[in-house]
């Protein structure tokens, strides 16, 4: 089992704290993954086996649990003889109905440390908020960055390192391709299975969803405009030019359904000169780009969207809010904050021409301000950076902390 230590190191600086941590993410992004290696993290620091409740709510071996008064139950009766702390790690809880009850009566009982994850954000938009009134940490967990990519393939050697981003643009991020051949058609239809089962039971059994077909056809939608802006008003008109039925209310209700299920990601606009968030026109990127190539196949006419997709998910992943920029018509790729940090990116497939090089760092040397602003291209071969703009290589970028 191949440390994820980003994630490991995050949850840690949680542990024995008295809040609940929640880890969310999509189906098979690798939270069980990250549950076994706290569990031993936990053995190895000298916690008692039986001081440990790990709950996999996806094994037949906790099916009976059916509901939040099981799950107490069982896990009370669990750590009755134990002393010392104890640790209650309970995977995929939204399979219990009710949950949220029985960990809100672990926390108020002072039972043990509390750990979940979960594959849907309902999972803090239930009861949970309301119970816990701010008393847990939300943690996501994506697929694999490039650089966990090029550690689960054992690969070193910096020669290696542009045909295997090759491979990370073809296959994305999912932790479950490396038990498999590199094969278009073994991960692809890995990559579909992941597809079908988080639109299946994330999106349309969670919401009660009867038009599973106008599900699909909005994914592939939002799947093939990816990284372009985007509008209920404007999906639901190019739905009635298709002759398919829906409503703009449909549209933006089934759109929040794949975002809860962590299968896209919204971008807002940001209007840099009026200093204020846009609400209509934003872009959505996927939560892997390997399921894009699921979906419609990979496609290199469309590599400047997955590039940018690529981007985006990394800066999520490194903990920035992420917004579109838009100021005097033009638009900046990505606004990257946290804390008191700012930057900006331009991200561009290759500089070949000077239309492009005037394009992409022009639009940032239009900013007048002193934050940090990179532009990101495929180029290997171009002048570092122009009028204090930088200019990175996309792997270097996804290798190295900003």
């Amino acid at each position: 089992m191949i440390k994820r230590d980003l994630y490991l190191s995050r949850l840690m600086k949680y542990i024995d704290k008295p809040i609940i941590k929640v880890l969310t993410g999509i189906r098979r992004s690798g939270k069980s993954t990250i549950l076994k290696l706290l569990y031993n993290e936990l053995i190895g620091k000298g916690v008692k086996k039986e001081n440990i409740v790990f709950i996999n709510h996806e094994s037949l071996e906790f099916s009976f649990i059916k509901n939040y008064e099981d799950l107490f139950t069982f896990v009370k009766k669990s750590l009755r003889n134990s002393s010392g702390k104890k640790y209650i790690l309970l995977d995929e809880v939204q399979e219990v109905d009710k949950w949220e009850k029985a960990v809100s009566s672990f926390l108020a009982d002072d039972m043990g440390d509390i750990v979940i994850t979960g594959s849907n954000a309902r999972l803090l938009s239930s009861e949970l908020a309301t119970l816990l009134s701010g008393r847990y940490v939300e943690l996501p967990v994506l697929p694999l960055s490039f650089q966990e990519f090029l550690l689960f393939r054992n690969v070193t050697e910096k020669k290696e390192i542009d045909g295997e981003f090759q491979l990370y643009l073809r296959y994305g991020g999912f932790p479950g391709i490396h038990a498999l051949e590199f094969d278009d058609e073994m991960i692809i239809t890995y990559l579909n299975s992941i597809l079908n089962t988080v639109i299946l039971k994330d999106v349309i059994e969670r919401n009660n969803i009867r038009e599973s077909v106008l599900i699909e056809h909005i994914t592939k939608y939002l799947t093939d405009n990816c990284g372009n802006i985007s509008s209920a008003k404007g999906i639901s008109d190019y739905f009635k030019s298709q002759k398919i039925k829906t409503s703009i209310d449909t549209v933006i209700n089934y759109i929040g359904y794949l975002e809860k299920s962590f299968m896209f990601f919204k971008a807002n606009r940001y209007d840099l000169k009026g200093k204020k968030w846009l609400e209509v026109n934003n872009k959505y990127y996927l939560g892997d780009i390997g399921l894009r190539n699921g979906l419609i196949g990979y496609r290199e006419n469309d590599i400047s969207g997955v590039l940018e997709n690529l981007i985006y998910l990394e800066l999520i992943r490194r903990g920035y809010k992420v917004g579109i920029g838009v100021m005097n018509g033009g638009e900046i790729d990505f606004i990257a904050e946290k804390q008191n940090e700012k930057i900006y990116l331009q991200v561009c497939y290759m500089l070949s021409s000077d239309t492009v090089v005037q394009r992409e760092f022009g639009s940032l040397e239009s900013i007048n301000d002193n934050y940090r602003k990179i532009v990101l291209t495929l180029d290997k071969f171009f002048p570092l950076d122009r009028n204090g703009i930088e200019r990175m290589y996309i792997p270097d970028f996804l290798l190295h902390k900003t």
